[in-house]
């Protein structure tokens, strides 16, 4: 049976996924910060069967350890890094406000990276050896049209990090997958965003089937396209 770790679960994306694989028979390990919160994420675990949730905080190494410790030696075949943050605000060519940005690169750019390390072993044990993380189109530097500058930095980085684990984890069979789910309805999309979250993550999730040695650790759209770094 294949089993998923998501984090960033209780919301936006990160729920569609935990959605759409329970459906599909996974056996979904559900993470987000504080679960008693987590109202529709409990629900849909309640009704599947299929979904565990668990508490994870990805800025505090410690919270990650902890889930590591509860986990132990489980195998996971895919594990999706999805929980992330908007940026500071204000974050313009103009002002930003700095603390806001450390803790944005915190969230998106260093925990990707040490969730990733904690789980290394489990990922190792299991089937499809899939590390994936979310990341955006608007960390492409190519395409930089300015603003955001918090999160686009953030992201960018983010991307620099996935890019080097696919180097440097391929002799353990590791693939990496780093997609952009498009502009998505979601808190953080806003409701102008273009695809609903059961359209993104639907695409994603045909990404993560197909991800293999040759695309592992490019910058790639939900439908499949390269993104230029």
């Amino acid at each position: 049976m294949t089993t998923i770790l998501v984090t960033g679960a209780n919301r936006g994306i990160g729920l569609e996924f935990v959605k759409q694989y329970a459906d599909a028979g996974a056996d979904v390990l559900a993470c987000c910060r504080r679960p008693a919160e987590a109202a529709e994420l409990r629900e849909i675990a309640q009704k599947s069967g299929k979904v565990k949730v668990l508490a994870l905080d990805v800025a505090d190494p410690h919270s990650i350890q902890a889930l590591r410790t509860e986990i132990g030696d489980a195998t996971i075949d895919i594990l999706i890094n999805n929980a992330g943050i908007g940026g500071p605000d204000p974050q313009t060519a103009d002002a930003i406000d700095y603390d806001q940005w450390l803790e944005t690169f915190r969230v998106n750019s260093m925990a990707p990276l040490i969730v990733a390390q904690a789980f290394r072993d489990n990922l190792r044990r299991g089937h499809d050896k899939k590390l994936v993380t979310i990341t955006s189109g608007l960390a492409s530097i190519a395409n930089n049209s300015g603003g955001r500058y918090g999160y686009r930095a953030s992201k960018a980085a983010v991307n620099c990090v996935m890019r080097g684990l696919a180097r440097d984890w391929a002799k353990d069979g590791i693939l990496v997958g780093l997609f952009a789910p498009g502009w998505v309805r979601t808190d953080m999309g806003g409701k102008g965003a273009t695809l609903t979250p059961e359209k993104s993550v639907g695409d994603l999730r045909a990404r993560i089937d197909e991800l293999n040695d040759k695309t592992s650790g490019q910058y790639l759209d939900h439908n499949g396209q390269s993104i230029p770094w």
